[in-house]
């Protein structure tokens, strides 16, 4: 975990790396309960038996953005900026689901802190946007199951 004092100081670390986090396991559970918050009920991701049957996989997987919605606690693993009052998920500028993600593999993601801009600066808080990129891997796997450059807006 990086720990940072103030957003001046996590502007200075742009270009950097962030970081590796641990491996978490992915869960048929965690599918299931994906599933049924996005109504994304597809029998790649819910049907084992169907799976191995019909997949190339030859077992279920997870969502794609199940793996990308896994970005903020992991980068919460990743970094702090002590200062910060308030963070808020911005958008993304790209996104690519590169390779599956088997049901109770283990993945981690890396990240890097790509950019920082200055954004909404008044006389009560100071702000910046931010561009951090996202490689999820799979245990195991040479190609990663995601790759996200990931904006976020930090306000101190």
């Amino acid at each position: 975990m990086q720990t940072f004092p103030n957003l001046d100081a996590f502007t200075a670390h742009a270009g950097q790396e962030l970081g590796t986090t641990d491996w978490i396991t992915i869960s048929q559970e965690q599918i299931q309960l994906f599933a049924d918050a996005t109504g994304d009920h597809q029998w790649i991701h819910l049907e084992p038996e169907r799976a191995v049957r019909e997949s190339p996989y030859k077992t279920t997987i997870a969502h794609g953005f199940l793996t990308l919605s896994l970005a903020p606690r992991l980068l919460a693993d990743l970094y702090r900026v002590e200062s910060v009052k308030m963070g808020i998920n911005y958008g993304a500028n790209k996104i690519r689901f590169t390779n599956a993600v088997p049901s109770e593999s283990r993945v981690r993601m890396k990240a890097w802190l790509h950019h920082v801009e200055q954004t909404n600066a008044n006389e009560n808080s100071k702000g910046v946007r931010v561009i951090i990129e996202c490689v999820f891997e799979v245990e195991g796997q040479s190609k990663p199951a995601c790759v996200a450059e990931l904006i976020m807006l930090l306000f101190e």
